[in-house]
């Protein structure tokens, strides 16, 4: 049966390639060196962008930058829950046009990866699912379940269709090259056993049979049925290979870092190590690399999943959540790509020969019939640089770090020489005043009966809620008698609660009482603290706090590198994730108690509860300018030495001129949620990061637990406001806090380039020394360059530090070593101030005369970037 089924599949490709082929020129298929595009064996780079991520007027700019950085295709998964906010009802306007944004592929001139999913992860709200799904009778996500399956292929089929009618898979002359049915089922497949299995064959079967005329994928899935390809997602795929001989070896995530939760500290993946984990998959036979992620930006609160996901979704992305080019990964990926380009024709006309160069180098050698050959000589050694004998010339290897050779003779590149700029950003005033700040309180004393119901008992939040807000109220009372021992100089009686998650706030008789979190680790916890009742009735109202809805997640922190760690992850999915994850609870499901009353314990679990979903200022939709007049706002100034939780803050403001990226500094808030115009800018919380930031260093395997950033600072202190989003003037600003927080400390910043910083050796490898058609003859050595690049609108205004010789130090803290050039300053001033770009060969003629014979020397600089005019700015120099 199995045969049988592997057969009709392949009939059912073929016929699907055999019919767009009949009116266009059918160009994708593949083979197990590579995709075939036009016939021709690709070696090909791409890039995650999230449409939804960004806005409509940033995607041209992110494309074209991705371009610009070496990448032939774009990908994006497609989000379910914001195409079908309900049954039937599509949205694909806006920041969810996907029409619009393969179109913007296509018209850059790249391809698209479309990973329709529609399971999506993505750190995204509930995975991508919308959340009506939930409540379709009998249903179960992600096994062999009729009305899952049923609704599956609704959605898919509505996306294939749209591409379809806009003619934008290849097969039509679009750019659309690839597609993605599920999304990292492997594990879940596993544990559902047969249910699982024939889940995975029906959804290929499904999309096959669809006749998109392009081939499909399925990560992280090595039980993929052909003709469906197999593929790795991971921080390393050198040891992945597809599950039959003749597909091609893909890597649909190459993590460019990880990301970041609230309370937890930034993640930063260095670009040897990206570089390193590139250039050894593509050594070892692989084809595509697709780095997660490439550019994004913030992302509104309801779409950030997790739970306790950070708005921002940056990822040490190549392009920051400001659509800025982060250097230097950009650039250093940048090169990569150049040189594996060299070596595409060796690459995929030929298997590598490997051959040991030592106890920890290799060379993996591509030689083909034609003529060409390529080379990679690595070393895996994490503490030693090595010298390596290869084609009768010696090569040094620095640690963990792979050489790239097109000719088999020069090196052009190594994954752990970085020779690109590092660029320092930072966050500057951006002068825009806000306004009279005004304040209005969430009155909790008084609910709108028509908004609320009571029932016997605790309710799970969402099955309440739908997702429809963060907040659910859990309103009861207790009768407290007047001989009570604690009103009469005893101890306070103990609440208790225990929430499934996320946050909670316990109000009693109005009055803050306590506030308690959990973690994405420990979604659960449980409150306790002392409360001031009185005798007679009081009222205790828990406000509940949903910080994004669930998301399936298997392994993504492991590596074969680490087997302890892989073992403690296998334990923390089996804990905390599982399967069926809409099956998760959030919200109070008990017990709540009172303890040390007179009669002893009392269990408040099963009786009566009033539910509020969301909060007053949501239903009079405060957020909107059209809304604020149906309340009374006071002086902040006021609420402020009140210091009330569950305050709603409005301003305005006018747009700062100029046309850098701006941001919300939320510095002095505590923990809520932000609007400008009516747009979502997001959740926002100034929890504080816990971590081991304690340095970073390139080599050896890379995991999240490794360099860190920003320990004891705000997670998220700032956050993205597209300029799109802006008017001139009065721009209505509203951000609701639920712990204190005083607005007054709120403003907006621009996010710059300040300081441009490079380090360059005297025999840096460099493309230029690439001469195929000199090999075996003499050849001029071209001396490697320090490039400088300020942003554009700024100059280099001051050299803060210049040094040709033995530098100490790194970008920020440069110090002179015991070799130093004197001419150092003069000659980087004379060709760099005051232009916004510049480069320097690095050379003893340069620099007058050699400070150091016989030391390998290098030049390190530091220039400050100041904002400029074109009247003032000098052309840029080469030299």
């Amino acid at each position: 049966m199995a045969t049988l089924f592997v057969y009709r599949m392949l009939i059912v490709f073929c016929l699907s390639l055999c019919l767009c082929c009949h009116h266009i020129h059918c160009s994708v298929t593949y083979d197990r060196k590579a995709l075939l595009i036009n016939g021709q064996r690709r070696i090909l780079f791409s890039g995650s962008i999230h449409y939804p991520r960004s806005t409509p007027d940033m995607w041209e700019d992110l494309i074209q930058k991705a371009k610009d950085g070496g990448l032939d295709v774009i990908e994006t998964y497609v989000f379910w829950n914001v195409h079908e906010p309900s049954p039937g009802n599509y949205n694909f306007e806006g920041r969810y046009d996907l029409v619009r944004f393969i179109k913007t592929i296509q018209k850059a001139g790249l391809y698209a990866h479309l990973r329709i999913g529609p399971y999506v992860c993505a750190e995204w709200n509930f995975g991508g699912f919308p959340v009506w799904l939930k409540y379709v009778p009998g249903i179960s996500f992600r096994t062999d379940n009729e009305p899952f399956k049923r609704a599956m292929q609704g959605f898919t089929e509505k996306i294939v269709n749209l591409m379809k009618s806009e003619n934008l898979f290849e097969s039509q002359g679009g750019p659309i090259i690839l597609s993605q049915i599920e999304n990292e089922y492997g594990a879940q497949s596993k544990l559902l056993g047969a249910a699982g299995h024939n889940y995975m064959t029906w959804a290929a079967k499904m999309a096959v049979e669809m006749g998109t005329g392009v081939p499909w994928v399925m990560c992280k899935e090595e039980d993929a049925p052909d003709p469906v390809i197999n593929s790795c997602n991971g921080f390393y795929c050198d040891a992945f290979t597809p599950n039959q001989p003749y597909k091609p070896t893909i890597w649909t995530e190459a993590w460019s870092g990880w990301f970041t939760e609230f309370g937890g500290p930034i993640h930063q993946r260095p670009v040897q190590d990206l570089a390193f984990a590139a250039a050894r998959f593509i050594q070892k036979g692989g084809s595509f690399i697709n780095y997660y992620m490439v550019g994004l930006f913030t992302i509104e609160f309801f779409l950030a999943g997790g739970p306790f996901i950070t708005t921002s979704y940056d990822y040490d992305a190549p392009i920051d959540e400001y659509g800025l080019i982060r250097q230097p990964k950009y650039g250093h990926l940048k090169e990569l790509h150049r040189a594996i380009k060299m070596c595409e024709r060796a690459l995929v006309s030929a298997d590598p020969i490997v051959t040991s160069l030592g106890g920890f180098q290799q060379a993996h050698v591509y030689s083909s019939e034609s003529g060409d050959c390529a080379a990679f000589l690595s070393n895996y050694d994490t503490k030693s640089a090595a010298r390596v004998l290869f084609n009768n010339m010696h090569y040094n290897l620095p640690p963990w770090s792979i050489s790239v050779l097109p000719d088999c003779r020069n090196v052009v590149f190594n994954t752990a020489k970085v020779g690109v700029q590092t660029s320092q950003m930072e966050m500057l005033p951006a002068n825009a005043e806000m306004f009279s700040w005004e304040s209005y309180f969430e009155d909790i004393s008084s609910l709108d009966d028509s908004s609320t119901f009571t029932t016997q008992g605790l309710l799970e939040q969402i099955n309440v809620t739908r997702d429809a807000s963060d907040y659910l109220w859990y309103i009861t009372s207790v009768d407290i008698g007047s001989s009570e021992s604690f009103l009469h100089g005893g101890e306070l009686p103990t609440l208790i609660v225990q929430s499934t998650g996320h946050a909670l706030h316990i109000f009693i008789n109005g009055q803050l009482s306590g506030s308690a979190f959990g973690t994405r680790e420990a979604r659960r916890f449980m409150y306790t603290g002392k409360v001031n009742l009185r005798a007679g009735r009081n009222k205790i109202a828990l406000l509940s706090v949903a910080v994004g809805l669930p998301i399936r997640e298997d392994d993504d922190s492991v590596n074969h590198f680490d087997f302890i760690a892989k073992l403690i992850m296998i334990f923390v999915i089996m804990k905390n994730v599982g399967g069926h994850y809409e099956t998760w609870n959030t919200g109070i499901l008990g017990p709540v108690a009172l303890h040390g009353l007179d009669q002893g314990k009392w269990d408040l679990s099963w009786q009566k509860w009033t539910y509020q979903v969301g909060l007053r200022g949501e239903a009079m939709n405060l957020v909107s300018p059209n809304g604020i007049s149906s309340v009374e706002w006071m002086q902040s100034s006021l609420a402020v030495q009140r210091q009330q939780p569950l305050m709603w803050h409005k301003a305005y403001f006018n747009a700062p001129e100029g046309d850098e990226p701006l941001a919300l500094d939320m510095e002095g808030m505590g923990k809520g949620q932000i609007w400008i115009n009516g747009q979502s800018v997001g959740r926002y919380w100034t929890a504080y990061a816990k971590g081991d930031c304690n340095g970073c260093n390139y080599v050896g395997g890379y995991r999240p637990t490794k360099c860190q950033l920003g320990c004891g600072q705000p997670t998220q202190r700032w956050y993205h406001v597209p300029r799109s989003w802006l008017k001139p003037t009065q721009n209505f600003l509203v951000v609701f806090e639920e712990l204190g927080g005083n607005p007054s400390r709120i403003s907006l910043v621009k996010r710059s380039v300040t300081s441009v910083c490079a380090e360059v050796a005297e025999y840096h490898p460099t493309i230029k020394n690439w001469h195929i058609e000199s090999y075996g003859k003499p050849e001029e050595f071209h001396s490697p360059k320090v490039h400088l690049r300020c942003s554009p609108g700024h100059a280099i205004s001051s050299i803060k530090f210049a040094s040709f010789g033995t530098p100490l130090g790194t970008c920020g803290s440069y110090q002179q070593g015991p070799c130093h050039s004197p001419t150092s300053y003069d000659i980087l001033e004379k060709k760099c101030v005051g232009k916004q770009r510049c480069a320097v060969t690095i050379s003893n003629s340069n620099f007058g005369v050699d400070p150091c014979p016989n030391v390998l020397k290098r030049l390190s600089v530091e220039a400050i970037c100041s904002p400029t005019t074109s009247t003032t700015m000098q052309p840029n120099w080469r030299g």
